[in-house]
């Protein structure tokens, strides 16, 4: 498996979704209909603030191998964000149908990341014929 594909679109997915939720947290919170009090904007920017984090820790990983024994922080981190978020966003929309279909399509994207990582935590890497 393409470790470096995997990691760049882990890491652009969760960059896009940090820099969303750190500049336009007042835009998403209406539109999640997410309640209008300062504190609830602040949670939602510190949240984009660790999206980011995990999508520079992602990017700064591309290269490295993953897998097996190598790296495996960063591939169990992955993973458990992944498979966690992507289950809890289930059970919401399974409990609350009438949320919005962006949730679905993110807990979808969420639910195939986690399957990825999920591979690359227990297989081995394999050096690249190059080498």
């Amino acid at each position: 498996m393409n470790t470096k594909l995997v990691m760049s679109a882990s890491a652009v997915f969760l960059g896009v979704i940090g820099i969303s939720l750190s500049f336009l947290a007042d835009e998403i919170a209406a539109y999640l209909q997410i309640g209008s009090a300062p504190i609830d904007h602040l949670v939602l920017q510190v949240l984009g603030a660790f999206y980011f984090a995990f999508a520079l820790l992602d990017w700064m990983a591309k290269g490295s191998f993953i897998g097996g024994i190598y790296n495996r922080p960063i591939a169990i981190a992955n993973l458990a964000h992944f498979l966690i978020g992507g289950l809890a966003m289930i059970k919401a929309l399974m409990n609350h149908p009438a949320l919005p279909w962006v949730i679905a399509i993110i807990a979808g994207l969420y639910l195939a990341f986690a399957l990825v990582f999920g591979v690359l935590f227990f297989r081995t890497p394999v050096p690249s014929k190059a080498a």
